[in-house]
């Protein structure tokens, strides 16, 4: 899908807080005019996880996916409600009407332990790049943690043979110590990288108190999409969420480090609204990255 010579340029003018770390007190120092320097990597472009919009998708899906081209996104990232993945519509038909309206689907979250094998050959035809493990929760044992990465593993292997991948979407339980061990270290050195990969989400790792840059860094190449979305300084972990550069995470500095270490799918996800809507918000969020790439 062609690009603006801008698009293609967004991080070139995404530069690095000197001596900065990857959470900031103050709002303002967000912009894009706060930074100087060039970055080694650029933006094609950038997606949102449509459960930023659950409010709207069940009963008005190409509305909502009308209202997210006109705001900028080229990319989207589904969710699995009951009716599917798929909105009541057929893989095909589904995958034409968002092509006719300029958006592709790249990935989606779903139940990765009921009928695998379909979704996987179905999410083929629409032609996602993933799906997606969103959630598995805190385990209890070691043993329970053996479990859930040698489940990954399997479906690491039904999606190649359709030719895509598995990824999975981390919480902050992962990266908070557990019986002396960090469990998202666990997961990354018991999945296999030729068909496992990971969606960092990087509010969930400034909430555990991890730094995403670090994580980034030590597992190059491993985690390929990231979760967007900004936080309040609040102790209330499902409470936080607002809209880009209106929280502490410093996101030109973070995704910059997202982008040197392999990072290719930027998702804006957001969970709260601040007084807002869901559409003004995915608005609003597709605006900041926008800034950037000026």
């Amino acid at each position: 899908m062609q690009q603006s010579t801008n698009r293609r340029e967004f991080i070139r003018n995404v530069a690095l807080l000197v001596g900065g770390a990857s959470l900031l007190p103050e709002i303002g120092c967000h912009t894009s005019s706060a930074f100087k320097g060039v970055a080694n990597h650029h933006f094609e472009t950038f997606g949102i996880q449509l459960y930023t919009l659950r409010d709207l998708v069940p009963t008005n899906i190409m509305g909502v996916v009308n209202s997210l081209s006109s705001f900028g996104y080229r990319q989207i990232e589904g969710y699995e409600d009951n009716r599917g993945l798929w909105w009541g519509y057929s893989p095909i038909e589904f995958k034409t009407r968002i092509a006719d309206i300029g958006i592709k689907m790249v990935a989606s979250h779903c139940k990765y332990t009921i009928d695998l094998d379909q979704k996987a050959e179905q999410a083929a035809i629409v032609g996602l790049d993933y799906l997606i493990c969103p959630w598995v929760g805190p385990q209890k044992s070691m043993d329970d943690w053996k479990r859930v990465t040698d489940s990954f593993n399997d479906a690491g292997r039904i999606c190649k043979k359709h030719g895509i991948r598995f990824a999975y979407h981390n919480h902050e339980y992962s990266f908070k110590a557990f019986s002396g061990m960090i469990p998202h270290d666990y997961i990354m050195s018991h999945t296999d990288a030729d068909t496992v990969d990971h969606e960092m989400d990087i509010y969930w790792v400034v909430t555990s108190g991890a730094d995403p840059e670090a994580f980034l860094s030590k597992y190059k190449n491993r985690f390929r999409l990231c979760h967007i979305k900004d936080r309040l300084q609040s102790t209330d972990e499902r409470e936080a969420s607002c809209d880009l550069g209106t929280g502490i995470i410093n996101y030109p500095k973070i995704l910059r480090t997202a982008l040197d270490n392999g990072v290719k799918y930027f998702i804006i996800e957001q969970e709260r609204y601040d007084g807002s809507t869901s559409i003004k918000s995915a608005e609003a969020n597709a605006n900041y990255l926008k800034k950037l790439m000026v």
